[in-house]
């Protein structure tokens, strides 16, 4: 395997750190069949970390949208009851999740759209009652990327396809802070360190709602919850496992109101959902509800994600990364929201994280909805930051407070 040294050192920073696998603790590996030789390297290192066990859930893209285009959608929608009561047990053994991608943007382009809808419909409402467990941080979970040759050709379609590939395979070590030199362990330790502190004093002004403005028109009030907590890095579970959920992340994030967001939100990348890729799509909000929206590409995709469920038209996250991050610097479109976020301020349609209100992570759901949190059973990041974002805090008396200009933290 070439460059084995350096996806050796990313499945144990994936395993230690990502997920940080307890002793006699399960853990749960999503993962293409393409990777088999990287999730041997990941289920070797759950276990020499001790690991009760690795169970690792395949799958295959091109057999996915088999699976679409040659399912009636009664069938497709028809999720089984062993499904959901595989996630409720292994919640009750403590299990941890570690999802592995690297898949082809906009593979799903020819399934028709709503069979994708329908399916992810289904799937939601049947596991919604599981989604707690990862987005309350009960258990320890993280999102990692390898790279396909597939991917490769979309990012980089000037390049041959083994071109394309190494120049991805090269970005993507970069990028999560592996290198043949460094200790990643070492490296993520530092980098989650300026990432909380940067939330922390975010955290203690107390904004009563910030407001983005850019020259592709976005002209966006966000209002935030009250006794809101800015977060980055790392999460900790109730048992106090600390993780670090997205590898790579460069964003420091908070809870919108459900209610209180005006103006308008222009996209700066590409937003690949269920495999199909959204472009150039603007929304217009009126008191915290999507009311008007338009894509180049995808329009009608757009519309069914924003009517999912009520929830899916008004946001659960608002989030900072400023335009000097190294995905941004890279100067790379991944087609990809792991990557593609942490190179650009963002935006998240559906569920907020509990973590980002305090206490929240111990409200129910509908105390969090009465605090002024979203209720859906999706989660959708979406970027609209550039180059020359600014974005001011506003205090609850009305001061006006420098956040961002240029794309860039000014704020003490």
């Amino acid at each position: 395997m070439k460059n084995e040294n350096l996806y050796r050192k990313l499945a144990r920073l994936a395993v230690t750190r990502g997920v940080n696998v307890q002793k006699g603790q399960p853990l749960v590996v999503r993962a293409d069949v393409r990777d088999y030789p990287f999730i041997e390297m990941v289920a070797e290192e759950a276990y020499l970390a001790g690991a009760l066990y690795v169970d690792v859930r395949w799958r295959d893209q091109k057999i996915g949208k088999m699976d679409y285009l040659y399912q009636d959608q009664e069938t497709l929608s028809s999720i089984e009851d062993w499904i959901h009561e595989r996630e409720v047990k292994a919640h009750e053994k403590g299990v941890c999740y570690l999802s592995v991608i690297s898949d082809m943007p906009g593979a799903m382009k020819d399934v028709p759209s709503e069979k994708i809808h329908a399916y992810q419909k289904a799937y939601h409402e049947k596991m919604g009652d599981t989604q707690a467990y990862t987005m309350n941080n009960i258990g320890q979970w993280c999102v990692i990327a390898v790279a396909s040759k597939e991917w490769a050709k979309i990012v980089f379609p000037e390049l041959d396809e083994e071109e394309a590939f190494e120049k991805l395979e090269k970005v993507l070590f970069e990028v999560s802070g592996v290198t043949e030199e460094n200790d990643p362990l070492e490296y993520w330790i530092h980098h989650d360190e300026k990432l909380i502190d940067h939330a922390e004093k975010m955290t203690a002004f107390r904004f009563r709602e910030l407001h983005f403005t850019n020259s592709l028109g976005t002209d966006l009030h966000v209002g935030l919850v009250e006794d809101h907590l800015w977060a980055g890095g790392g999460c900790t579970t109730p048992k106090g496992v600390y993780f670090d959920p997205n590898i790579p992340t460069e964003e420091i994030f908070c809870m919108p109101h459900r209610e209180k967001v005006e103006g308008t939100v222009v996209s700066s990348r590409p937003l690949s959902y269920n495999g199909v890729v959204i472009e150039n799509f603007t929304l217009r909000f009126e008191k915290g509800r999507v009311v008007e929206y338009h894509a180049e590409k995808e329009e009608e995709t757009l519309g069914q994600l924003l009517s999912f469920d009520e929830g899916s038209s008004h946001l659960g996250e608002v989030a900072l990364v400023p335009h000097s991050s190294p995905i941004s610097q890279s100067g790379i479109l991944f087609f990809n929201t792991l990557f593609d976020e942490n190179a650009s301020c963002h935006l998240a349609l559906g569920r907020p994280y509990p973590e980002n209100i305090r206490g929240g992570e111990e409200m129910s759901a509908e105390e969090l909805y009465a605090k002024g949190g979203n209720s859906s059973l999706q989660h959708e990041d979406f970027m609209f930051g550039n180059g020359d974002m600014s974005v001011d805090g506003i205090m609850y008396d009305g001061t006006v407070v420098p956040v961002m200009r240029n794309g860039e933290f000014v704020i003490g």
